[in-house]
């Protein structure tokens, strides 16, 4: 990779992408981050967008909380680190608010499009790596955890947002790499690592 480049990963709850974001980063050399929470007031709005004991929390509230923390994050974070030439690996990014409050919470996704706009100041990951991870698996790891406040959320409100992510990536086929999340922490890496070679980013 020669430009540095903004790269997210994207996908439902439990799905690895966090376990990939780490071992693209580490193979890159880049900056490896997330939102929410990539940064320290990111860490407090984190803190309460997930606890399970905030329960009258409104779905505009949350989106703007997540705007907040995105805002700080590509300040804080992003942009310093690809001024300064280094790739960036994201776990989550702006299409997490259009997925999760767009779709999931059943916002209007065109204006959250806008105020994630306004809130990165046009900032948009170049590639966005979405792992369609089999719901088997993620209600097998899920079954590990002490679930959170977005866990815990329900089916209902899961199906729409693995739906939201499978929307926007065939909408953006030209940013968006779909990985099937099937198989061990080594066979996925090496589909990514085949599928970022293939359009001649690594």
């Amino acid at each position: 990779m020669t430009a540095p480049r903004y790269i997210a990963f994207e996908g439902a709850e439990a799905c690895g992408k966090s376990t990939q974001a780490a071992l693209l980063a580490d193979r890159l050399g880049a900056v490896l981050t997330r939102e929410t929470g990539g940064t320290a007031v990111g860490a407090r709005l984190r803190a309460i967008l997930h606890d399970n004991a905030v329960t009258n929390l409104s779905a505009r509230a949350e989106a703007l909380m997540t705007a907040a923390d995105r805002a700080q994050h590509i300040v804080e974070v992003v942009t310093p680190a690809l001024e300064a030439g280094q790739n960036v690996v994201s776990d989550r990014s702006l299409y997490s608010t259009l997925a999760y409050q767009g779709f999931g919470r059943q916002l209007p996704v065109e204006e959250l499009k806008q105020i994630n706009d306004w809130a990165t100041a046009g900032r948009w990951p170049q590639l966005v790596v979405f792992l369609d991870t089999p719901e088997e698996m993620i209600a097998e790891r899920l079954r590990k955890r002490d679930l959170d406040r977005f866990e815990t959320a329900g089916e209902a409100f899961h199906q729409r947002v693995i739906q939201g992510f499978r929307t926007m990536a065939g909408l953006e086929p030209e940013r968006w790499i779909t990985i099937d999340g099937h198989g061990t922490i080594g066979e996925v890496e090496d589909t990514i690592v085949a599928a970022l070679t293939e359009r001649g980013l690594l």
